[in-house]
C-alpha cells in the first residue's frame, strides 16, 4: 500500500520536467531572436561593418568614389561662382581651348588607339625555379608603358576605369594597384588614343617594355595588345591639388602679368604649409 510520500514524489517530478522544459523553450526562443536580429543587421549594407580585409577596402572604394563625385560637383560650383565674379568685375573672360581640355583630363575623349593588358602569371604555369617577384605585374611595368605610350603621341590615356592625368600616381601594394585612391586587381588594362601605328611602334622600341614581353614569353605573364577603333574615355573624376609645383622658367604662365621678384640671392624658397621645399616636377610618371 503506498503512502503519502510516495504519491507526492510523482507529482515533484513532473513539475520539474515542466519547468525544465519551460526554461529549454525560453532559451530557444531568445536565441532565434537573437539570430534574427543579426541576420537583419547584416543583411543592412548600411549599418554592416566590414568583417575582413577585403570588405574593408571595398567600403574605402565606394567612399572614395562618393567623395570624388562630390569634388566634382563642388568644382563646377566653383568654376561658375568665379565665372560670375569676374563677369561683375569686368575682367576678360579666359577661353580654354579643346587641347587644354584634353590634356587636363577634364572632358571625354572618343578616338582610336589601343587597349593594352598586363596580367600576371597563372598559378597552373608558375615554375619552381623563378622568383615569385618574376611572376607578378609591377608598378614599373605599368609604368613603362605608359610612357612609352605618351611617347609615342598618346592625346589622352586612361588606366583601369579612370582617366589618366598630370597628377596620376601609379602605386602597387602587393599585385594590388593602387590608383586615385581606388584598389585594383590584375588584370590592369591601359587604354591610349591616338595613331594606333605610331603607339605600337613606340612599344616596340622602348627598353623597358621589351623586357615585360621577352618575360611574358617565357614566364606566362599576361600581354595582349589590341588595336581600336573607338575608345571612350571618360573625364577625369577628383582632386587635383598639389602639394607644391613650379613652372618651368621658359613657360609663361599668364601673358601680360608682372613675373614676381626672383628670391634674394643665397636665400631658400619658402616652405609650403607642409614644411616641404618646391622642386621641379617631372612630366609623365
Amino acid at each position: 500500500m503506498a503512502t503519502t510520500s510516495d504519491l507526492r514524489a510523482p507529482r515533484a517530478r513532473r513539475g520539474g520536467l515542466w519547468r525544465g522544459a519551460a526554461s529549454v523553450g525560453l532559451v530557444l526562443g531568445l536565441s532565434g531572436l537573437m539570430f534574427t536580429v543579426n541576420a537583419r543587421s547584416s543583411g543592412d549594407d548600411e549599418a554592416r561593418h566590414p568583417q575582413n580585409l577585403r570588405e574593408l577596402a571595398q567600403k574605402q572604394a565606394t567612399t572614395v568614389q562618393q567623395l570624388s563625385a562630390e569634388v566634382d560637383e563642388l568644382r563646377s560650383e566653383v568654376e561658375r561662382l568665379t565665372a560670375e565674379q569676374n563677369a561683375l568685375a569686368g575682367r576678360p573672360v579666359v577661353t580654354t581651348g579643346a587641347g587644354d581640355l584634353v590634356a587636363g583630363g577634364s572632358t571625354p575623349v572618343t578616338g582610336p588607339g589601343l587597349r593594352v593588358m598586363l596580367d600576371d602569371a597563372p598559378f597552373d604555369v608558375r615554375h619552381e625555379d623563378v622568383r615569385p617577384d618574376l611572376l607578378v605585374v609591377h608598378q614599373q611595368d605599368i609604368q613603362a608603358v605608359m610612357n612609352a605610350l605618351w611617347a609615342g603621341g598618346a592625346e589622352a590615356m586612361g588606366l583601369m576605369d579612370q582617366r589618366v592625368v598630370s597628377t596620376t600616381g601609379v602605386q602597387c601594394q602587393g599585385n594590388v594597384l593602387r590608383l586615385h585612391g581606388r584598389m585594383y586587381s590584375p588584370p590592369f588594362v591601359i587604354t591610349a588614343i591616338g595613331d594606333p601605328d605610331t603607339l605600337r611602334a613606340s612599344l616596340a622600341d622602348d627598353a623597358a617594355v621589351s623586357t615585360y614581353v621577352r618575360h611574358a614569353s617565357e614566364l606566362g605573364l599576361g600581354w595582349d595588345v589590341e588595336t581600336r577603333d573607338t575608345l571612350n574615355l571618360p573625364a577625369y573624376s577628383g582632386a587635383t591639388e598639389l602639394t607644391w609645383a613650379r613652372v618651368p622658367s621658359d613657360v609663361e604662365v599668364l601673358p601680360g602679368v608682372a613675373e614676381p621678384a626672383p628670391e634674394p640671392s643665397g636665400q631658400p624658397a619658402p616652405a609650403d604649409a607642409a614644411g616641404t621645399r618646391p622642386t621641379p616636377v617631372g612630366a609623365g610618371l
